[in-house]
């Protein structure tokens, strides 16, 4: 942002392009906005513009553009890297997309939908419901969250292992480019090889390419059978047996398969008010399954029944249960989804969002246990996650009694010693949380030189000018 960027005249004038009642300066309203939800990063804007329409925000990157303003794309501000944090220098505007939450279309026979981008991810999935219809991104944050925020992160969640990450959930994008173009994308089309995918190149950016301001997704029948299964186990090495199994007998109905330590499940119960242990005998490890069937509700049942009784033979299962209830799938649902947020009342946690190849999960979770208790005796290691598709989530909490401030100090040597293994494993040190400003240095260290170039190239050529978000992904 050039020197005269903050001042009073270039408020007013990018105030004029949404009124001045959507150009917040108040402080205290921009104060929510300026610090993500683990409190790692706190940053700081002179202007928080929320643009009701496709035109105001090109009006709003146009201007930016010529005047070499910064501009951080900001939906629901539950990212967890720091994408969506404001710099600490103070020059930076936040655009948010909140006024831009409409659902503009649904077809339920081509199974589309097109959406703003600053639709809420629960409103979606409500809208999609009325028509019979299931749009099957789920997160915890889905109260929150919005699409832009999920496709610029490229969002997975618990059903990644049926229905895949943002980007096989959506078939076309529009977005403003920094220089106030529009690229209209909206394309309902599965099949369309008409030379280079532009849209992939908008999802996982991190708003550093462009903002996405709507949206064509996928969309499914709403299953007519659902089970979902609560199971203790022995082991990691159980729990894989178990989930080759699952994927062996259910197919494509195995919707969900989560691994969560006993760790974790004391957490939740102990801090998650409403959460109880779902089983009454205590086991080292504990698997989530959930299954939908399109054709009747026998059938889910039938699979969980017979998956359950298959793991019980083998001796991988210990003990189990099948919620009986919607009220119960949810609650069985809501202790993992909880899991994460259960970590704060015991201290310090640091986290990690990794993937390795599933077949990998049961070594490299021993070997990180190993590596992090000798580094920090007492770490108490929570990690848990989507084992079928290899994602895992992870965190450690502080060691009981420790300083929690010196513990957190301890953030990037902890990092170093997770993602070294991840790295050894053939996995990812960012299995769905982005890159933001957390790991953006890490990036640039275990990436080739030549990935790094083409990524520079990428950002130059749609962002000369460097408006767009910058200091997030690359440090150019």
């Amino acid at each position: 942002m050039s020197s005269s960027a903050t001042s009073s005249d270039l408020l007013d004038r990018f105030a004029g392009i949404v009124g001045e009642k959507h150009a917040v300066r108040d402080p205290t309203e921009i104060a929510p906005h300026l610090v993500e939800n683990r409190g790692l990063y706190h940053g700081a804007s002179p202007m928080l513009l929320k643009p009701g329409s496709l035109e105001e925000v090109s009006a709003i990157l146009k201007l930016a553009s010529e005047t070499g303003t910064a501009i951080v794309p900001q939906t629901g501000n539950t990212g967890l890297v720091g994408g969506q944090t404001p710099r600490e220098g103070g020059s930076d505007i936040i655009l948010s997309l909140e006024r831009m939450n409409r659902v503009r279309d649904i077809d339920p026979v081509g199974n589309t939908m097109i959406v703003d981008g600053g639709c809420i991810l629960a409103d979606v999935h409500k809208a999609a419901a009325e028509h019979g219809r299931m749009f099957p991104l789920s997160l915890g944050s889905e109260g929150s969250c919005r699409i832009a925020g999920n496709l610029s992160t490229n969002a997975g969640g618990t059903a990644v292992l049926a229905y895949g990450n943002m980007r096989q959930l959506c078939l076309g994008l529009e977005v403003v480019l920094p220089t106030g173009e529009i690229w209209n994308g909206l394309r309902r089309l599965k099949k369309d090889n008409t030379g280079y995918d532009l849209r992939d190149l908008f999802i996982g950016a991190e708003g550093t390419l462009g903002v996405i301001t709507g949206a064509v997704l996928k969309l499914f029948p709403q299953p007519l059978g659902h089970q979902v299964a609560f199971a203790g186990l022995r082991s990691v090495e159980d729990a894989l047996t178990l989930f080759k199994n699952a994927s062996s007998l259910c197919g494509t109905a195995l919707t969900g398969f989560e691994l969560m330590p006993r760790i974790g499940v004391e957490f939740t119960t102990r801090h998650i008010p409403g959460v109880r242990d779902p089983l009454e005998t205590v086991h080292p490890w504990y698997v989530l399954i959930d299954i939908s069937t399109s054709d009747s509700a026998e059938t889910a049942e039938r699979m969980m029944t017979a998956l359950l009784e298959q793991g019980y033979e083998a001796g991988l299962i210990q003990d189990a249960t099948i919620a009986s209830s919607e009220a119960q799938q949810k609650a069985i649902w809501h202790m993992r989804e909880s899991m994460s947020d259960a970590q704060k009342p015991e201290g310090g946690s640091i986290k990690h969002d990794v993937s390795v190849p599933v077949a990998q999960i049961p070594q490299f979770m021993a070997e990180a246990e190993t590596a992090v208790v000798a580094a920090m005796p007492g770490a108490r290691v929570c990690a848990f996650g989507h084992m079928g598709d290899g994602n895992i989530h992870y965190n450690i909490s502080q060691p009981v009694g420790a300083d929690k401030a010196e513990f957190i100090g301890r953030w990037r040597e902890i990092n170093k010693i997770v993602h070294g293994l991840v790295l050894q494993h053939g996995g990812s040190i960012s299995a769905e949380h982005g890159i933001g400003q957390l790991k953006r240095d890490e990036l640039a260290s275990i990436r080739s030189d030549i990935e790094m170039d083409l990524m520079r190239r990428i950002k130059t050529a749609f962002d000369p000018a460097g408006i767009m978000n910058p200091g997030k992904v690359l440090k150019v």
